[in-house]
């Protein structure tokens, strides 16, 4: 504490002025009364209080000297020096990642958004940019110095489950710097010291990650399938303690039902995995772990049953234009004699043998038949709203002939009033035309078809798949207005365009149409389900050494302030005393 007025010191001879005239004031008057009745009396009450009748007696006295005591100390301008951050300007890189949520009495996330907001008072007018990070870091605030606006903008802060990526938010972080002496903080769980880019000397990094004693038991894996008739799980756990850990492995159906429970020993520092089998048949199962730790989000897991890929094979007579595609789309696809196509069972074909139509267990996709003639076709290409031209828009395409219509199949496109694309009550797809026939691959319609033709074959109808927080994927869906729901009927956002981003929080979400829904699963990438000890420090210097620069907070306000009240107080004796004594 200083003073920065020590020329205004002369002026406490005003209240040393004050006293001495109390001194010297005449202490009592003569008067005279006509009994000394009650004399005796009222000299025992001043006796037993004197302390409490000489401060009746002098409050003004003492609340005069005081107000001008304070008076003489708000002319000094009393001071209490404060460090404040160095550098011309600071940049805070906030992670937002899943693990940020780890902690005891408080999450690491809470506790740095405090630090955050106990900074912005030491910025002293500097400038603020505000980062967070994920697969694509975000500047929330850009150079903003108004203390308001950033004290809100940490206040809003909120974990996004996503994988840190620090890498992309230290680049984002770069470009702000230029030869400016910046002061960055990174808050984090933990981060390595050599991930630091320390090529510019006027950049210094000030590191806040975790307490260090955060403990973790975590759910690593859990998968499911099923054989049509029972399902089979398995479960891998994870110790990370010094502790053998004992807890409870349930798995629940869709609606919080648990088929399954069962107490588990985790030996320290070791992972163990757990198998089920002979379990009811569920299309979702949820894995749960009633565990005592510092990090709860990564004891539970979600599977879809339906959600298992199956293998794609090709006709080897289908014209090479189809095999390339499918091959382009999917690495695993296999070119089969046609003789053999009738043995894959289990796989989605792509053939013009129409009686496969009859034989296969999974629905094909038929590019044009091999029983009947074709006629010549003319006119336009027109589409309903249909989940195969979600991305493949069927414009300007020439289709020379077509096939003879299947009676019972509903048409999804034409040309003019003939038949061109089918679909079968099984969910066969039939394209009634030889692709030598058009000019269908000349446009970029034709791979996007055998992209959706696919994915939606190869995948169960009523699921979208496994998904991470906030990953925006291209889905086949029917034209339409979708929109995404909570397992709570929770509205939550629209799918745009065919492209859906998934929430942020892990768990069960349905994408609803008018007439139609699928579900989708969130989970958390494998990376947030291990949480690292936590790692604080500073590196870098700036020009000046480093040294933090000193900023003084005045004490006059509050001086001024209690002279008011000292004012009040005075008015309020002398009141009571009556003023004309």
């Amino acid at each position: 504490m200083g003073f920065s007025q020590l020329l205004f010191s002369w002026t406490a001879i005003i209240p040393v002025i004050v006293l001495l005239y109390y001194f010297f004031r005449k202490k009592y008057t003569d008067q005279t009364v006509s009994s000394t009745l009650f004399w005796s009396e009222i000299m025992q009450e001043t006796r037993v209080s004197p302390y409490l009748k000489h401060l009746q007696k002098n409050a003004l006295l003492y609340l005069q000297l005081l107000a001008l005591l304070l008076l003489v100390l708000a002319l000094m301008n009393p001071y209490v020096k404060k460090s404040t951050i160095v550098g011309a300007q600071t940049i805070f890189i906030v992670d937002t990642s899943a693990t940020m949520l780890a902690g005891k009495e408080q999450s690491t996330f809470d506790t740095h958004k405090k630090e955050m907001l106990s900074l912005v008072n030491e910025l002293d007018g500097r400038p603020v940019t505000l980062i967070t990070t994920g697969n694509t870091p975000k500047a929330i605030l850009q150079q903003e110095t108004n203390t308001k606006d950033i004290e809100k903008a940490i206040q809003q802060l909120q974990v996004t489950y996503e994988t840190a990526q620090m890498n992309k938010a230290l680049d984002v972080a770069q470009a702000f710097v230029g030869n400016t002496p910046t002061s960055i903080y990174v808050f984090t769980d933990a981060l390595d010291k050599k991930q630091l880019p320390m090529e510019k000397d006027t950049v210094k990094w000030i590191v806040k990650g975790s307490a260090k004693d955060l403990t973790n038991i975590a759910m690593t894996r859990f998968a499911a399938t099923t054989d049509g008739q029972s399902a089979m799980a398995l479960v891998q756990l994870q110790n990370d303690t010094n502790k053998e850990q004992n807890v409870k492995l349930s798995i629940e159906n869709v609606k919080g039902k648990e088929i399954v429970t069962e107490s588990v020993a985790l030996p320290p520092n070791e992972a163990i995995t757990k198998t089920f089998k002979d379990l009811p048949l569920e299309d979702t199962l949820t894995a749960k772990i009633d565990a005592k730790d510092d990090y709860a989000v990564d004891n539970s897991q979600t599977v879809l049953l339906q959600t298992a890929t199956s293998k794609v094979v090709v006709d080897q007579s289908m014209h090479q234009l189809i095999q390339k595609g499918l091959q382009t789309i999917n690495s695993s696809v296999k070119i089969v004699p046609s003789s053999q196509l009738a043995d894959n069972l289990d796989a989605t074909v792509v053939t013009n043998q129409t009686a496969l139509l009859e034989k296969m267990d999974k629905p094909i996709v038929l590019f044009g038949r091999d029983d009947v003639e074709k006629v010549e076709a003319t006119g336009e290409i027109s589409t309903t709203s249909d989940a195969l031209f979600a991305f493949s828009e069927l414009k300007d395409i020439y289709v020379s002939a077509v096939y003879p219509r299947f009676d019972d199949y509903k048409t999804i496109a034409s040309v003019g009033d003939q038949p061109f694309i089918q679909r079968s009550p099984e969910g066969d797809i039939v394209v009634l035309a030889d692709i030598a026939d058009t000019d269908w691959p000349l446009h970029p319609s034709f791979p996007l078809f055998l992209w959706s033709a696919e994915q939606e074959l190869s995948e169960s109808v009523g699921s979208l798949g496994i998904f991470t927080p906030n990953e925006q994927r291209a889905v086949a869906l029917a034209q339409g207005d979708w929109s995404i729901y909570s397992q709570e009927e929770e509205f939550l956002s629209s799918i745009s365009n065919g492209l859906l981003t998934a929430p942020m929080k892990p768990g069960i979400y349905t994408a609803r149409s008018k007439d139609e829904e699928k579900r989708f699963i969130v989970q958390l990438q494998a990376q947030e389900r291990v949480i690292e000890k936590g790692t604080s420090y500073t590196l870098g210097e700036l020009p000046d050494n480093g040294k933090e620069e000193i900023s003084k907070t005045s004490f006059v306000p509050w001086i001024i302030l209690m002279i008011l009240v000292l004012l009040v107080l005075e008015w309020e004796v002398q009141r009571r005393r009556g003023f004309t004594n």
